[in-house]
């Protein structure tokens, strides 16, 4: 899946949208997507000047939106107007290595259960195939109102 593939899976938009191209899934089982991390993107202004870092927190996002784009696929398709996965958990977050300007993230998602519509799964972030974060998120999907 292209970037104009990706939005059609997402809400999201800049500077929030933090999946590039999806490059493998398996419906119900895994899915590996690619975030390309520019110095352009605007939290290395601030997170640090004199020595950039992706946040942790936007990784455990990046690894979220993976998990949605997962769960669309697996189960309804293309998302209808106004429908949303939304993480509702996250545990066991590690940080191992720092995300800096030029690295490109790779993230892998694999769905551990599905209860009540309540997704679960395993999610690591790679750069250079060394891990850099691994967590446990749960999403479910959420219609607006």
């Amino acid at each position: 899946m292209n970037i104009n593939e990706v939005k059609n899976f997402l809400p999201h938009r800049y500077p929030f949208l933090l999946i590039d191209k999806v490059i493998d899934f398996e419906v119900s089982k895994r899915l590996t997507a690619i975030k390309n991390v520019s110095f352009n993107e605007p939290q290395f202004t601030g997170h640090f000047p004199s020595q950039p870092i992706m946040p942790g927190v936007l990784i455990i996002e990046a690894l979220a939106q993976a998990t949605g784009i997962l769960a669309f696929k697996s189960e309804v398709g293309k998302p209808k107007e106004g429908q949303i996965y939304m993480l509702v958990g996250v545990d066991n977050a590690r940080f191992k290595r720092m995300v800096e300007p030029g690295d490109q993230l790779k993230l892998e998602v694999e769905v551990l259960t599905v209860k009540r519509g309540i997704w679960k799964f395993k999610g690591t972030a790679y750069v250079d195939n060394k891990i850099v974060t691994s967590a446990e998120l749960m999403c479910t999907q959420k219609a607006s109102e």
